[in-house]
């Protein structure tokens, strides 16, 4: 999946869904109740245990299905591990320009973490697909609306505080998605069993997105 394709799934689905410190004997229903429930493109953090092997399983499952990336990429060696598990989309916490460069060079989509408004342009001149806007629960609604003035031009995740009642706020204040975490992908749920808990969480989120898509 190329740049272009990359931010065109990102504009479809509005969210991410980013799983991490999943055990691996759940990540098939996991991804199943994900999908259920309507979210498509799920980020898998290379801080997971077994994050490597998580992601060709799914790749290998639901590659049809799912838009299966690794996140918490955070030097090349990272990048290496990620390219070699599979992953079609890139997240790093951090703007890395050599990781970015490289990203763009394999035309592998990739959404750089970047918080100032020097590092948005940084990531962007790099090869950016779209810039994660983290941590956006310490930014806030109103540092994004106020990014939004001059680099209107960028297309921005936000990932941090987002929730049922405020993801529309977001995608309204001009960004592209989100990244949802704990939200959707609660640990003490998961560990339970209880992934209709995250089917019923995931569809909850997706209805909120629906007037905003394509």
């Amino acid at each position: 999946m190329d740049r272009e394709q990359g931010l065109s799934e990102l504009n479809r689905t509005r969210i991410i869904a980013i799983l991490r410190g999943v055990r691996e004997t759940d990540i098939e229903r996991l991804a199943e109740a994900l999908l259920a429930g309507g979210i498509t493109v799920l980020e898998i953090t290379l801080n997971t245990p077994g994050a490597p092997g998580m992601i060709r399983r799914l790749q290998s499952l639901y590659g049809e299905q799912l838009y299966i990336g690794a996140g918490t990429v955070l030097d090349m060696d990272d990048l290496q591990v990620a390219l070699d598990a599979g992953a079609s989309f890139i997240v790093t916490p951090n703007t890395d320009e050599d990781v970015i460069r490289r990203c763009r060079e394999k035309n592998v989509p990739i959404y750089p973490g970047a918080m100032t408004p020097s590092e948005v342009v940084r990531a962007w001149k790099a090869g950016a697909t779209a810039v994660k806007l983290f941590p956006s629960a310490s930014l806030g609604l109103g540092y994004i609306k106020e990014l939004q003035g001059p680099l209107r031009h960028i297309p921005m995740v936000a990932v941090g505080g987002v929730n049922t009642d405020n993801i529309a706020d977001f995608i309204r204040a001009g960004c592209q998605a989100v990244g949802i975490g704990g939200y959707v992908i609660n640990l003490k749920e998961i560990e339970a069993g209880n992934f209709e808990w995250v089917r019923e969480r995931a569809a909850q989120l997706i209805a909120r997105t629906q007037p905003f898509a394509p």
